[in-house]
């Protein structure tokens, strides 16, 4: 047994053929997301989950990480003994949903923030400039990572499903057999 550990890589898997595009996990952790926009006790889930979320991504949690350049690939591909680094990700990138300016999230507009993140598949560099679009049935379209939807009081009080693909030169994400695929469906519901 000592010798089959002996031969683990403690950062890369023996075997990675069986994912070969990153899915999309959503926050907060709900498929569901209903809420009563004038009842802050409704909401305080999200926004609580969404907090603890975040906390690693504040700045002085950032600090231990390199700087790297924007528009390059980060690659580590010395010896097992080297010590793995991360660029920082700084939670204030996030803008409105990241919780500094707004500490409701948009919750409390009824127009709330889901943060997504892009699993790691490692050695994937994606050609391009990966983006992340969403769309709810009715023609609304709000890009990018962190997302604000934008519910309208004429949404209040109906199901809507979302769904976020992951699009991408060499990124898939119409696998009809695998719907979690480069994608992520959630339902939101805002009680007026």
């Amino acid at each position: 047994m000592w010798v089959l550990l002996f031969t683990l890589d403690d950062y890369v898997p023996r075997y990675r053929d069986r994912v070969p595009t990153p899915g999309l996990v959503i926050r907060p952790n709900s498929l569901d997301i209903s809420f009563n926009k004038s009842d802050p006790q409704k909401y305080a889930q999200y926004v609580q989950h969404l907090e603890k979320f975040l906390e690693r991504y504040n700045d002085s949690a950032q600090s231990k990480n390199e700087e790297c350049v924007s528009g390059s690939f980060y690659l580590q591909d010395g010896p097992k003994e080297m010590a793995r680094k991360a660029c920082p990700f700084k939670r204030a990138s996030l803008s409105f949903c990241s919780g500094l300016s707004d500490t409701n999230y948009g919750y409390h507009e009824g127009k709330p923030c889901v943060i997504l993140k892009m699993n790691r598949i490692i050695g994937l560099k994606p050609e391009g400039e990966p983006i992340i679009n969403c769309t709810v049935k009715e023609n609304y379209l709000q890009p990018l990572v962190a997302v604000k939807l934008l519910i309208t009081k004429e949404d209040y009080n109906k199901e809507l499903t979302v769904e976020c693909r992951i699009d991408g030169t060499n990124l898939r994400n119409n696998d009809e057999r695998d719907k979690f695929l480069g994608r992520v469906t959630f339902r939101v519901k805002v009680v007026e």
